[in-house]
């Protein structure tokens, strides 16, 4: 496909069991949304119970189905929505949203599912603790194993429209990070010292290379998507326990490119750039995949550095 376009209802209102927000009020949440890449901040979540009259766990629920408009799906035609409730460095409750994303033309297994967004979207953001994630749809093995990579895989709450689940329920007998000696987790990190030996590297890609969770690769490895206005994109390489339901670095970015509401084509992408630790690289035939499902974009920028 020559692009993968964002699209949402601009004319519709925001109706639950719950609460309802206006045709204006559900317009400007999607606009605020985007240009907030995705997050609803404490304040945002105040504001808006305030408004509503509930509780930020039935926001949290009644707000899934706009999350779901982030799909791209032009493989299945299933869009899946899910915001991850996460405590910020500061104690304070954030809401990030996630939908899945599909390559048309790739092998299905590069597709990002949009648990994987929402914790992708949480993790690259900052959020110290998930606390909850709500689901437009019952998580599939591949994201009960995503999410049993994570520090709180044993307490956080799994939200569905009419169930309420742990992780131990819905993945019993489970293999993680411990199996295979790691005492590390997603949003519990084994700390990177050092940095690369690159002159001229780009000091934000190379933060978020060095904050990658690659314990079983150590490919500290990111990827960076410029555009011509609407400024960059980042994406930091999670890799699994169970190996096959890693985040690449460049899944990583474009869900983020998503959430912003853009389209990926020739018109908004300036550059892409891959970052890989050398002697460790393993991403840029996972990038040129997922790239060749587009036309006309510029060409994958590969640089593997040392550390040092």
């Amino acid at each position: 496909m020559a692009s993968a376009t964002f699209t949402v209802q601009q004319d519709t209102a925001l109706t639950n069991s719950h609460f309802t927000l206006s045709v204006a009020q559900t317009a400007s949440l999607r606009s605020q949304l985007k240009s907030q890449r995705g997050i609803l901040n404490s304040n945002n979540i105040k504001v808006l119970c305030a408004q509503l009259n509930v509780s930020d766990d039935v926001l949290l629920q009644g707000l899934v189905p706009l999350a779901s408009e982030y799909a791209v799906a032009p493989v299945s035609g299933f869009h899946v929505g899910a915001i991850v409730k996460a405590l910020d460095e500061k104690g304070e409750v954030n809401f990030y949203f996630g939908a899945n994303v599909e390559f048309d033309h790739q092998a299905l297994s590069l597709v990002v599912h949009a648990e994987q967004s929402a914790i992708n979207n949480a993790w690259l953001n900052g959020a110290k603790k998930i606390v909850k994630i709500a689901i437009s749809d019952a998580p599939c093995g591949y994201c009960r194993q995503f999410m049993n990579e994570l520090a709180d895989a044993k307490e956080f709450d799994i939200l569905l429209p009419d169930q309420q689940f742990k992780l131990a329920e819905l993945l019993p007998h489970s293999f993680g990070p411990t199996d295979l000696g790691n005492e590390f987790s997603l949003f519990n990190p084994k700390p990177q010292q050092g940095n690369f030996s690159f002159d001229g590297l780009d000091e934000t890609l190379a933060r978020f290379a060095l904050n990658a969770y690659v314990p079983y690769s150590q490919n500290f490895s990111a990827v960076k998507i410029s555009t011509f206005s609407d400024g960059d994109f980042y994406g930091s390489y999670a890799e699994n326990a169970a190996y096959s339901p890693s985040l690449s670095p460049l899944q990583s970015a474009l869900s983020q490119f998503f959430l912003a509401g853009l389209s990926f084509n020739e018109s908004t992408v300036k550059g892409i750039t891959l970052l890989e630790t050398a002697g460790r690289e393993n991403q840029s035939q996972v990038a040129k995949a997922v790239l060749a499902s587009f036309t006309h974009l510029p060409a994958l920028k590969v640089i593997s550095a040392p550390l040092k």
